[in-house]
């Protein structure tokens, strides 16, 4: 392995102040007036400034990766390199551009139908190995490029152009995927809320490891108003709770709610208490640095039917990466056997001369 290509490449460049605009190409955005992508593409736009001054991360220095769906779109409309990939594909080319070129800062974007159904390999495969990629993963329950046919995360029962009658498909879950394949960073926002969302994201940017975040968003022409139970701003404090490190599960207008484990048909699960009454130190706190935690596996149950649906960040722990795990790997066996050369190994062993 080069130095060109070293894992451990160092960045060389001289950041400038950059702003919001520096992050908007001069492609005119081609999504539906009202579309939630505008809200999502916004905040990251108003993030990367900041995340390029801590990492002292040059622009030409980030890359996003997609597959095909509405949300893939997005490379388009970043001021920044991009690949528009193939269907369900995009962590694997990321995974490779990141590997070949790690001081690059790759995002994949990807939908529930384009990283959820052809893609749920890539993308399990991709959390599990802790690759150093940031995932941003919209989810708005339906596929809204081909004009609304069910997708995975779509609800048990529901009625599109591909399910008449009603879909007979339990939903997928993508936080738990997520947190069972071992993602290093887990996290959910809502396009609607601007703070949370920028949070979440500049996080994801900070951490070093597969860094994945589900962001419900709206799709207002085929399945408009799917999160509205429990996101819209007249519910939001009621139907959702904030994850806080190290603080208890509270919620509500005036924080009058908190979550409290207990014995339920299925084993333990997690109901809702009266704060106030509550003794506060049996309530469960949010530790989103335990590596396997079975309180953050009960979060992500929670859909907003059957409990408040959680928002925020569910696990942020440290592990080495793959890119990490293979410099060393590679390291080894040069220190062992040398570094080698491509043409001796290729005439080495049997070989033929074909007439």
């Amino acid at each position: 392995m080069t130095e060109a290509t070293s894992l451990k490449c160092p960045l060389t460049h001289d950041v400038p102040a950059y702003d919001k605009k520096d992050f908007e190409s001069d492609q005119t955005i081609r999504w539906c007036p009202g579309c939630g992508d505008y809200s999502i593409l916004a905040q990251l736009q108003r993030v990367l400034p900041t995340v390029c001054r801590e990492l002292s991360l040059p622009r030409e220095n980030i890359v996003f990766v997609s597959g095909i769906g509405c949300s893939s779109r997005f490379p388009y409309y970043m001021n920044t390199y991009g690949f528009h990939g193939v269907h369900g594909r995009a962590p694997t080319i990321a995974s490779g551009l990141k590997l070949m070129r790690p001081e690059l800062q790759v995002w994949v974007v990807t939908g529930d139908g384009d990283g959820l159904s052809i893609g749920g390999n890539h993308l399990l495969h991709c959390l599990r190995r802790n690759m150093d990629l940031k995932i941003m993963l919209f989810n708005n329950r339906i596929y809204g490029l081909t004009k609304g046919q069910y997708s995975p995360t779509s609800e048990l029962g529901k009625k599109t152009k591909s399910s008449p009658m009603g879909t007979v498909e339990s939903p997928l879950a993508p936080l738990s995927l997520a947190l069972e394949a071992g993602a290093t960073f887990v996290a959910r926002a809502v396009d609607t809320d601007a703070k949370n969302l920028q949070d979440v994201l500049l996080r994801a940017a900070r951490h070093r490891g597969t860094a994945f975040i589900e962001i419900l968003q709206n799709c207002n022409v085929f399945n408009d108003g799917a999160f509205d139970a429990f996101t819209d701003r007249a519910v939001r404090d009621e139907r959702t709770v904030v994850l806080e490190h190290g603080k208890p599960l509270v919620f509500g207008r005036a924080r009058e709610h908190a979550l409290a484990l207990g014995i339920g048909a299925d084993g333990i699960a997690l109901s809702t208490v009266d704060a106030q009454a509550a003794d506060t130190n049996t309530l469960p706190v949010h530790d989103e640095t335990r590596e396997s935690d079975q309180l953050a596996r009960l979060l992500a149950r929670l859909d907003g039917t059957n409990g408040p649906l959680p928002l925020g960040v569910f696990r942020a722990v440290n592990r080495p990466t793959y890119g990490e795990r293979l410099e060393e790997q590679v390291s080894e066996a040069i220190a062992e056997r040398g570094r080698g050369d491509l043409i001796d190994y290729l005439h080495a062993g049997d070989t033929w001369q074909v007439a």
